[in-house]
């Protein structure tokens, strides 16, 4: 397992990259709307539907009830208390004069995000310890919940007056703390395997989490609730898919 490690931190640090690539949207033209609440949709979808077809299934599988139920409430408690400490807006709407006020929200929705990825990067890899397969299907799901990430990221930033390079810079740094995540629960899995079933329970808490207090919600906030169900849908035929591929 420790050999996989340099393929966990190029998977996880794709996945963070998404955040860059919300800010690089940004910088070069706002996305649409349709498009926009389409993919967050698919990226529900897909992350609904890994965590309980895949990732709770495998770890009951393997273990009992108890410890699976333990790692779920565990996962999605430490979103909880993450959110409940340093809240995060994904997307801003205000529009106006540059100020400090919308720098300071910009920095601290990046600092937000950076510690929600972390997280998000022990999912990755306990997917990717379970399957390698599973990992890459976690990192394109966390991948695409990272672009409005980084569009919330940026777009403060900028109307405060933040160079475009500035902006851009800081979602970069804010979705390296993916691969953070990853190493050290690839690390300790390594030493203690038995952690396997507690992990994919844990990495189904964080990704469920994700959805319904941050996908959905942020979706229907733009309106077009039937695009944002289709892409859903979409997600789970993906992902219904690509299991059926790899199984």
């Amino acid at each position: 397992m420790v050999a996989d490690i340099p393929v966990i931190i190029l998977l996880s640090t794709l996945a963070g990259l998404g955040t860059a690539i919300g800010g690089l949207i940004v910088l070069v033209r706002k996305p649409g709307e349709r498009l926009f609440v389409f993919l967050i949709g698919l990226a529900a979808g897909l992350m609904i539907m890994l965590s309980f077809m895949e990732l709770m299934f495998d770890s009951l599988r393997i273990s009992g009830l108890f410890q699976v139920a333990v790692g779920f409430i565990a996962g999605t408690v430490l979103l909880f208390v993450l959110d409940f400490l340093l809240p995060h807006t994904h997307i801003v709407r205000e529009k106006g004069a540059i100020d400090a006020k919308m720098l300071r929200k910009g920095t601290l929705v990046a600092i937000g995000i950076a510690l929600h990825n972390f997280p998000e990067g022990i999912a990755i890899a306990s997917g990717f310890f379970f399957s390698p397969e599973i990992g890459l299907i976690i990192a394109v799901a966390i991948a695409l919940h990272n672009v409005p990430e980084g569009i919330a990221i940026v777009l403060p930033l900028r109307m405060s007056g933040t160079s475009r390079w500035s902006a851009f810079r800081i979602a970069l740094l804010a979705g390296l703390a993916e691969p953070l995540g990853a190493v050290v629960a690839a690390l300790l899995l390594a030493v203690e395997p038995g952690l396997v079933p507690f992990a994919l329970s844990f990495a189904a808490g964080v990704m469920v989490f994700i959805t319904v207090d941050e996908l959905i919600p942020i979706a229907h906030e733009h309106g077009h609730e039937h695009l944002t169900s289709f892409g859903l849908i979409v997600g789970f035929i993906l992902t219904l898919s690509m299991l059926a591929v790899i199984s």
